[in-house]
């Protein structure tokens, strides 16, 4: 197999540096000397560079560099030794040409880029071009045990020091000239190198006449040719076809003209066509329901939602929201409620809205799964783009009654579903209170409702009232239900004197429900019970919130005194993440918490849903009772653990 030896940029190696700057001489050195220097004397100026070269580079790429040393060693023009360097030795034992200045000039070069070289390199140090031989790995041949020792011991010298020791042993110059040579060549201290070379031991095996340096072992000149693995090389081959292939077609699919694509916004670029990606991303392809197919349709959902807005026919404005839905760019501000996938639609979406909102154009767009709210700057495609998605799949009539708009200055506008008639909002921390009516607009757009206060949450917990359906803002593109009562069909709408007073009890908790895609959020009162020491009476609620997905329910235990302050949120006794309890799957709970009364005296409290006939209470609290609820004396930090016994016999443990 035939090898063709040249210099390719692109190869990444060992630093080889390439001075051809040097001090004021006594006499020039021109090119032709040089040249005629590096050409009589290149295999011993190779074995120089290959043996002060670290080891660690690995043999092949050691032979290369050593070949690139000896190359730039000729100058780019004539060269000007310094003056230290014309009374520089030479190698012992030659004669003619090889004792001149051009020799001395060539091997000081050789010298100094290999020390370079063999300095320990900083990460970012960029690499010099090396000689590269396609398909091979190339290498001297193979010595003896005594070469292997002494290429050993080289390995552990610095860079100087194996300098040294090659100057005394192949160009058999004497410590004075090595000192010489290497402060020439930039080394700070030549006696330290020289003291490091007086360490390696002598070769066993070394001959009268001449070092063990000279040896094929160390003549990379001399090489043996091997093929490098042939399994990868063909793989790569194979890969780098295929990369390149590909980028000539993704090149040519970019550079097509076409029409239908249009201006993307702040959409990032394209990066494939096909057929189907294509009307999904044309806005003349856009689903629209019918003014009044809410009446007729099967199931009320987001589904039979007209479009509405004053901009449905700005095809501009549409085809930049079907864009950015698609690919986002890095301008782009994109949001996602907790498993909502981000991709783009699979078909053409339904257009449910277009219009100008709060001084910014808002699209919304609703493939089946997701919802897709599009908001840009009135100011065209130049202005702030964001991009908001929502997982609302399996919504009924009661959970597709609003949309979320916009937010400013910390009021929020909704769309309203097309059979709402009539919004007010009502304030949950005040059950007594009147609900305040709100505009809608012929679209069903909502005036601004204030939003929850981000430093005071319970100071005010506005509700939106939808006909009989309240709505509350956990800060995502659907508002979420608010429901009372027992887990399941019996669960109904917040309306009457109970379900007010457990929900302005409870509101000041929902900010622990915001960020998990919540659809709608149950507070069922599981139970009551009579306080020691004339302390009054107090519920137990458990309050479920269930999401869009499935999965990530959150549910809390609360433990609400009736004689505390009216508004003041109910202690958590306990909390669950995914937990059936409460829910329509496990209609039952056992929650339990420390009470001090006015006495100072401290009780443990627990309590069970209808289900529980016995109540147990172990480890720092000892106790039993035969009913629904558990009184029992405690010390304060005491802990417990309790179990209930159920009216089919098996056991409960408490909400965790």
């Amino acid at each position: 197999m035939a090898a063709r030896l040249r210099h390719v940029e692109q190869q990444q190696a060992t630093a080889i540096p390439d001075d051809d700057t040097d001090a004021d001489t006594a006499g020039p050195i021109d090119v032709e000397q040089a040249e005629a220097a590096i050409v009589e004397h290149y295999p011993r100026l190779v074995r120089l560079a290959y043996l002060i070269l670290p080891p660690g580079m690995g043999r092949t790429r050691r032979v290369l560099a050593a070949h690139a040393l000896a190359q730039r060693a000729l100058p780019r023009n004539q060269g000007r030794p310094d003056a230290q360097e014309v009374d520089l030795p030479w190698q012992r034992g030659t004669k003619g040409s090889a004792g001149d200045a051009g020799y001395a000039y060539v091997r000081l070069r050789v010298l100094r880029s290999a020390l370079r070289a063999a300095r320990p390199r900083r990460p970012w140090t960029l690499s010099a071009p090396l000689p590269v031989v396609w398909g091979l790995r190339l290498f001297p041949r193979s010595g003896g045990a005594d070469e292997l020792a002494l290429d050993k011991a080289l390995s552990e010298l610095s860079g100087p020091g194996r300098a040294a020791y090659v100057l005394r042993e192949l160009e058999r110059l004497d410590d004075r000239e090595v000192r010489a040579l290497l402060h020439a060549a930039g080394v700070e201290d030549a006696r330290d190198a020289l003291d490091e070379a007086d360490e390696v031991p002598e070769p066993a095996g070394s001959r009268d006449d001449g070092s063990l340096l000279e040896s094929a072992e160390f003549d990379p000149c001399s090489l043996q040719a091997r093929p490098t693995d042939l399994m990868r090389r063909r793989q790569h081959l194979r890969a780098l076809l295929v990369a390149v292939v590909a980028l000539v077609v993704c090149g040519s699919l970019l550079g097509m003209p076409g029409e239908g694509w249009g201006r993307g916004g702040a959409a990032a670029p394209s990066y494939a066509r096909n057929p189907s990606s294509e009307r999904a991303l044309d806005p003349d392809r856009l689903t629209r329901a019918e003014p009044f197919a809410w009446r007729t349709a099967t199931r009320a959902d987001f589904s039979s939602w007209p479009a509405r807005g004053d901009r449905l026919g700005d095809t501009a404005l549409l085809r930049r929201a079907l864009a950015v839905w698609a690919r986002p760019g890095r301008s782009v501000r994109v949001s996602s409620t907790a498993g909502t996938q981000s991709g783009p639609p699979s078909g053409p979406p339904q257009l449910l809205y277009a219009g100008v909102v709060d001084q910014a154009a808002v699209v919304l767009l609703y493939d089946g799964l997701r919802v897709a709210r599009y908001a840009e700057g009135n100011g065209g495609e130049g202005g702030t783009v964001a991009l908001d998605l929502a997982r609302l799949d399996a919504a009924d009539a009661a959970a597709s009654t609003a949309l979320v708009l916009g937010r400013a200055d910390g009021n929020v506008r909704y769309l309203t579903a097309p059979w709402v008639r009539h919004a007010s909002v009502r304030d949950l921390l005040h059950p007594a209170g009147r609900p305040r009516p709100v505009r809608l607009t012929t679209d069903g757009v909502t005036d601004p409702v204030r939003t929850v206060p981000r430093l005071r949450p319970c100071r005010g917990w506005p509700a939106l009232q939808l006909g009989s359906r309240l709505v509350a803002d956990l800060g995502e593109l659907a508002p979420a239900r608010l429901t009372y009562g027992t887990p399941g069909a019996a669960a109904r709408d917040v309306a009457g004197r109970a379900a007010r007073l457990g929900w302005a009890r409870t509101a000041c908790r929902l900010p622990l429900m915001t960020g998990r895609g919540v659809r709608s959020v149950n507070v069922w009162q599981f139970g009551t019970q009579r306080l020691p020491e004339a302390g009054g009476r107090a519920a137990w609620l458990c309050t479920r919130a269930e999401t869009w997905r499935g999965a990530g329910s959150r549910v809390l235990a609360q433990f609400q005194p009736w004689n505390t302050r009216r508004g003041s949120a109910g202690a958590i006794a306990s909390a669950a993440d995914g937990s059936p309890a409460c829910g329509p799957r496990e209609p039952r709970v056992l929650a339990g918490v420390l009470w001090k009364a006015r006495s100072g005296h401290w009780f443990l409290l627990a309590a069970g849903s209808r289900q529980v006939t016995a109540i147990a209470a172990s480890g720092g609290v000892h106790g039993r009772s035969h009913g629904r609820a558990l009184t029992v004396p405690a010390k304060p930090g005491a802990h417990a653990t309790l179990k209930a016994r159920l009216t089919n016999g098996t056991h409960l443990g408490p909400l965790r």
